[in-house]
């Protein structure tokens, strides 16, 4: 079913103003989920608003925060989410960062006590916008095995790289460091298709197709697959996540990071405060005049458009090109959902008294 943005947008902004949330961080929160919407990553839109509500329920996301600096030098801080929507968390931790590099040339802050923040690629977009790079990563439900292991010790622990161009969009590199991310996979048990083989390993660590294998004890794998092909380099990339995002501010990192399902509590022993992120912001201008890197880049998009391909009908994908290209067309078209989604949405209608969509 295809919905409007904007009656989407609007109902979104009504569930979370229904949960208590303040009309800025509804509206925040509500633009973030439809950019996934827009963007083609359907995994993190609206399909997952209803696990937002869940954990509200929970009380285990606090809808009306006290986010603040809870350490800080001229370049770096530690900001402390008071356990809010990492939609509106991580958004304040980018505006901390972005300030300190307008002052400084660079900025990065690590935040402990949030929750999840739906895609990183809208958190390193902010930066885009002010000729700045941007960074953002996040720690995540422990789903991910390490290579040799069938433990699940990490979670899809994504990272987005936000280069500015000039005549060009701006070059998104905004990925999961696992094989494939978990939204996939419920996208997967949706559709009642199996997935690709080098996603997920079995309880005893054999490959999979089975969507549903993480039910049953089996993980999603690094970026690799397997050890031949490379696993411990999505390994030791997801590592470096969990450790700039959940060791360095003191959330939780590991197997502790509290799950996004509302019917799976936190660990006891938890060692940090919540879900955790590690956002930065770097000015062009502190390495090269702005311009001079922004023609650069276009240069570089450019020669890469132009390389010789395999097949006569293929072209070299410049990252961030599918994602501007599903935005274009659903702007236009609208935005399809599932319709699981839909029935997850007009439940959520039901539950806050809203009308539903249609």
């Amino acid at each position: 079913m295809l919905v409007t943005e904007t009656s989407l947008r609007n109902f979104t902004k009504d569930v979370f103003l229904a949960m208590g949330c303040a009309a800025e961080h509804a509206l925040l929160a509500a633009d973030i989920l439809l950019r996934a919407d827009l963007r083609g990553i359907d995994s993190h839109g609206v399909a997952r608003l209803i696990g937002y509500v869940r954990l509200w329920e929970k009380q285990r996301i606090n809808t009306r925060p006290n986010i603040r600096i809870a350490h800080e030098t001229p370049t770096t801080a530690t900001v402390d989410g008071d356990a809010g929507l990492g939609l509106v968390v991580a958004p304040y931790a980018m505006q901390v960062a972005m300030q300190k590099a307008r002052q400084y040339g660079s900025g990065w802050v690590a935040v402990r006590n949030s929750n999840h923040f739906g895609i990183a690629g809208y958190h390193a977009l902010l930066a885009v916008e002010q000729d700045m790079i941007g960074i953002a990563m996040t720690n995540a439900s422990p789903l991910v095995a390490p290579t040799y292991s069938t433990e699940r010790l990490l979670g899809t622990n994504p990272v987005c790289y936000a280069f500015p161009a000039g005549k060009y969009p701006p070059v998104v590199i905004d990925m999961a460091t696992s094989a494939a991310a978990n939204g996939k996979l419920e996208i997967a048990q949706r559709a009642g298709q199996q997935v690709p083989e080098g996603w997920l390993q079995d309880a005893q660590g054999n490959s999979t197709t089975n969507p549903h294998a993480l039910k049953s004890g089996g993980a999603l794998l690094p970026l690799g697959s397997t050890a031949a092909q490379g696993s411990h380099k999505g390994f030791g990339l997801a590592a470096i996540v969990d450790l700039l995002s959940g060791v360095l501010p003191g959330a939780n990192y590991g197997p502790w990071v509290p799950p996004f399902v509302a019917f799976l509590d936190p660990a006891a022993n938890a060692p940090g405060q919540g879900i955790g992120h590690f956002i930065g912001a770097m000015r062009i201008d502190g390495f090269r005049p702005a311009e001079e890197f922004k023609a650069h880049i276009d240069n570089w998009i450019e020669r890469f458009k132009a390389a010789r391909t395999i097949e006569a009908d293929q072209h070299v994908i410049i990252p961030g090109e599918p994602e501007l290209q599903a935005e274009q067309e659903r702007r236009a078209n609208g935005i399809p959902l599932a319709e699981a989604v839909m029935n997850d949405l007009n439940a959520l209608a039901d539950k806050f008294g809203l009308s539903k969509l249609s």
